[in-house]
């Protein structure tokens, strides 16, 4: 037997997935790591941390195997997005804590380039709105803020990397600076159309050309690890942005279909083809992936963006210790019929698509005496399913089709009663495959298809199964009217924060 290692680094925890030829799990680790908040708004990872954590997982996972080191065929990397980190090229220790993508603090900066009027000329190039949450303005203030870092990135002596970048450089001991297309489309300093760093962007945000990493193909042998990490030297053939990962984990192959992967965030991507399409309802256009090899035809995707998922399930155990684990939510929420009309905007980190808002905050409105945890429980899953629609609207928009079924991935689309929810609110089915962690698999994929450990996609496509389909059961009036009043409780959220 052999099989492929996907390293699957999030935003909470770093996970290994070792999977077979069948695209089945073979076996997995997992750890979850701190997260850092200096200030409201700032979000932080220690980068050596999630280093740590991401190879004992990976050891883990192989030893759980039950298989030597020579039955690995290929590691495949996918990545939280647009966290960004500067390190020391000479010793390969973080300058500072990496800048997480939900971090808030270069907001105001956003609104100057705004107020400046280049958002119409970086959507152009980028595909991408102005927004804290992408990687450039993150690194300029790391540029500006850590004494000295602008001066040695001039001078050639700090890297600049996406979480894939700083996995490439510890796995190959510093041999190699380099990202995927996927992850450079998110820094707001990647052009689409000549798929290379921009100069314009570089300048506009003051970023030395000499810190960024070589950009290189999603699917194809980049390097091999140091063999001391795991006994065996591993080809790395596959990187992807864990949302682009999953679209390809999901066979997203052909134009106009669809994802949604809920994770920390929610993040639903349609498959435009070969050309990217610029949005007009506030989507963002990004690549999907870049190869295989021998077809380096880019895939380009349009994307919505929700930010708290997952995240706020986490924050009613861990903020309000309403829940002793995640799994609990669902049946806590399933003690009540309804949420009473008690809405919750899990705005915490700004809201993303299609209301880029980052002064929105979270808001918790409609409570009465009678409210209890179960309303708020239930308030949350439904909160992830009403962002999820505003997204699948928009989408559907663009793409001026109507979307006939929504596919579903990540650590909540195991919960029935939140893809139920899902259904009724978007009014189409919504389809879970048998593998959910389809964002570790889509990494894998991507490597597999560079060392001939899969034929082609056909072959993969062949492998997505359905595990279960959620028809929508709520009437089009209720559908309808429950849609309008979450609007109005979105609106309660915006504007709260001011810089």
């Amino acid at each position: 037997m052999s099989y492929i290692l996907a390293l699957d680094q999030g935003t909470t925890s770093s996970r290994a997935i070792v999977f077979d030829q069948e695209g089945r799990v073979v076996s997995a680790a997992q750890r979850e790591f701190r997260q850092i908040f200096p200030q409201p708004g700032w979000v932080e990872h220690d980068a050596r941390e999630i280093w740590a954590t991401q190879h004992a997982v990976a050891l883990e996972a192989m030893e759980r195997s039950g298989a030597d080191g020579a039955a690995f065929v290929g590691l495949g990397i996918t990545n939280q997005r647009e966290t960004t980190l500067l390190w020391d090229r000479a010793t390969g220790h973080p300058i500072a804590h990496a800048i997480v993508w939900q971090d808030r603090r270069t907001a105001a900066r956003c609104d100057a380039l705004r107020r400046q009027g280049h958002a119409a000329r970086i959507q152009q190039k980028t595909g991408l709105v102005i927004d804290a949450y992408f990687a450039g303005t993150k690194l300029e203030w790391l540029l500006d803020h850590v004494p000295g870092a602008r001066e040695r990135a001039e001078q050639g002596d700090l890297a600049f990397g996406t979480i894939d970048s700083w996995l490439v450089w510890n796995l190959t001991g510093g041999r190699v600076h380099a990202t995927d297309a996927s992850n450079a489309s998110r820094t707001l300093l990647f052009n689409l159309h000549t798929q290379d760093w921009d100069d314009e962007l570089l300048a506009l945000l003051r970023v030395p050309r000499a810190v960024l990493p070589d950009v290189v193909p999603s699917s194809g042998v980049l390097a091999e690890t140091e063999s001391s990490l795991f006994g065996v030297a591993l080809p790395i053939a596959g990187i992807a942005g864990d949302q682009q990962a999953a679209t390809f984990g999901q066979a997203c192959f052909a134009p106009g279909m669809a994802k949604n992967t809920y994770g920390t965030g929610c993040f639903m991507l349609m498959n435009t083809g070969d050309r990217p399409v610029q949005s007009r309802n506030r989507l963002l256009t990004t690549v999907g992936w870049q190869g295989p090899p021998g077809q380096h035809r880019v895939a380009y995707c349009l994307e919505g963006s929700v930010f708290m998922a997952g995240a706020t399930v986490q924050w009613l155990r861990d903020g309000l210790q309403v829940i002793q684990s995640a799994p609990e939510v669902e049946s806590l929420a399933a003690q009540v019929d309804d949420t009473g009309d008690v809405y919750l905007v899990p705005a915490f980190a700004g809201l993303g698509t299609p209301d880029w808002d980052g002064y929105a905050r979270g808001t918790l409105v409609g409570m009465t005496r009678g409210t209890t945890r179960a309303h708020i429980a239930r308030a949350a899953l439904e909160a992830i399913a009403l962002q999820s629609a505003d997204v699948f609207a928009a989408m559907t928009r663009d793409a001026r089709i109507p979307l006939k079924e929504l596919r579903v991935d990540g650590g909540a689309s195991r919960n029935n009663l939140l893809m139920q929810m899902q259904a009724d609110f978007l009014g189409v089915p919504v389809v879970r495959p048998q593998v959910t962690e389809t964002t570790a698999l889509g990494a894998a994929y991507l490597a597999g298809l560079a060392t001939g450990f899969w034929r082609d996609a056909d072959q993969i496509s062949a492998q997505w199964q359905v595990d279960r389909r959620f028809e929508p059961r709520l009437a089009e009036a209720e559908r309808q009217a429950k849609l309008a009043r979450w609007r109005e409780a979105v609106e309660r959220a915006k504007g709260w924060a001011r810089p």
